[in-house]
């Protein structure tokens, strides 16, 4: 793999437009796009639809269905999502990539994180700055600056931009594999790790929802009548935490409980909210197992539990073709003088529902920085650069052949029938 001069020339326009870069991601922070608050969404979404209207495609909105979601008082209700935003150019082209953010944060309506300034030490300090709008930014760039080369079309791609990742996908999960089917190498615009490493093996992800039922009842004259479903609730997520140290890399996270009356009443409903981490397949099905077991573990009369939710993201190992492709990352950043390392996570992200079909990703090409998910999330305002113009050179080089994308994909598949 080298360098010649059509690739320096993108490599340059690049370098002259850091600040557009992240002036760009900058504004886009200042723009409240919580999971949950759909006005901002759609705000962030037109700005987006505005944004990547320069690529040789037009963007297009994406529907996407209603998610089933518990409320507080253990009833079945629906959570609404804006559209995915889907930009589609060349489908004919011979070595297809499939490109994926979200635009949706962590941070609610009524954060009082919301904009973003600069730190003493130079770093960006903002709501989204790593995850990811800074991330969005540095693929358009990157997809701007190759369209550029003179072998731009032997590359075709697609953009999925979704509004719900951080909750789990779960209303964008049939999209990405539909876009995942289609594609020979995925790029995924999650933040480096807070070292500057890439992410190769990841857990998998799934989030759960006990919904406890008891009987109410007044609390002075008539308690012995009563069942009460918050203590029973607290029994359940006791035996969920002893699920941790049982099976080695599974974690579970008791994150929530529902639940309460006024103090003269038995309460007679509770919710136990929890997630759980794993390395392996087979550690989802031993965990769903343990699980089925301890709902059914409420017998006592009067009291009654349902279990809603289920496995969001497969686990993704770091297997031979994803090793392959994480090789061909590392002798490109080596081109431009990055050092291109890599290590297990914890986290799920995009890149789990891409691997899961078939498709081998990269799924931490966005910005270097750190703290993600809490207000003193940042990234380093050097790495934007940094990171479009790796990106821009994957795809310059899957273009030249130098990086053969239906190979990887191959490799991919024969591992998946071998299994």
């Amino acid at each position: 793999m080298r360098l010649n001069d059509e690739d320096r020339a993108v490599l340059g326009r690049l370098a002259a437009q850091g600040p557009l870069i992240i002036d760009r991601a900058v504004a886009w922070c200042a723009i409240n796009s919580g999971s949950r608050h759909l006005a901002g969404l759609e705000r962030q979404r037109q700005v987006l639809l505005d944004a990547f209207s320069g690529l040789p495609a037009a963007p297009a909105d994406i529907p996407l269905a209603a998610s089933p979601e518990i409320d507080a008082d253990g009833k079945l209700g629906e959570q609404p999502h804006p559209c995915a935003i889907a930009v589609v150019v060349r489908p004919e082209a011979a070595v297809q990539v499939v490109l994926t953010g979200h635009y949706d944060t962590v941070y609610p309506q009524t954060s009082r994180f919301q904009t973003v300034s600069t730190r003493p030490d130079g770093a960006l300090h903002g709501p989204g700055i790593a995850d990811m709008k800074g991330g969005i930014s540095v693929m358009l760039a990157a997809l701007e600056a190759f369209e550029r080369h003179p072998l731009a079309d032997r590359v075709g791609y697609r953009v999925l931009l979704s509004p719900d990742e951080e909750i789990g996908s779960v209303a964008s999960a049939p999209v990405l594999a539909q876009f995942a089917r289609l594609g020979h190498v995925g790029l995924t615009y999650e933040p480096a790790l807070a070292d500057g490493a890439l992410a190769s093996a990841r857990k998998g992800s799934g989030n759960f929802h006990i919904v406890v039922h008891g009987r109410a009842a007044h609390a002075g004259r008539d308690f012995a009548a009563g069942r009460n479903a918050v203590m029973e609730a607290a029994r359940l997520a006791q035996a969920l935490h002893a699920l941790n140290g049982q099976r080695d890399g599974v974690t579970v996270n008791v994150a929530k409980i529902d639940g309460g009356s006024p103090l003269n009443m038995v309460p007679d409903v509770a919710v136990v909210r929890f997630n759980v981490r794993f390395p392996a397949a087979q550690d989802a099905v031993w965990f769903e197992g343990e699980v089925d077991a301890i709902v059914a573990s409420v017998t006592g009369e009067g009291l009654h539990a349902h279990l809603h939710g289920h496995v969001t993201r497969g686990a993704k190992p770091f297997n031979a073709a994803q090793r392959q492709l994480f090789g061909a990352v590392r002798e490109a950043g080596a081109l431009l003088g990055q050092d291109i390392a890599w290590k297990p996570s914890g986290g799920v992200c995009e890149g789990n529902n891409l691997f899961a079909s078939g498709l081998p990703n990269v799924d931490t090409l966005g910005v270097r920085g750190g703290d993600i998910h809490s207000e003193a999330e940042h990234a380093w305002p050097d790495s934007f650069v940094e990171r479009a113009q790796l990106s821009a050179l994957i795809l310059m080089k899957l273009a030249s052949g130098e990086i053969d994308g239906p190979a990887l994909r191959a490799a991919m598949t024969d591992l998946a029938e071998s299994r």
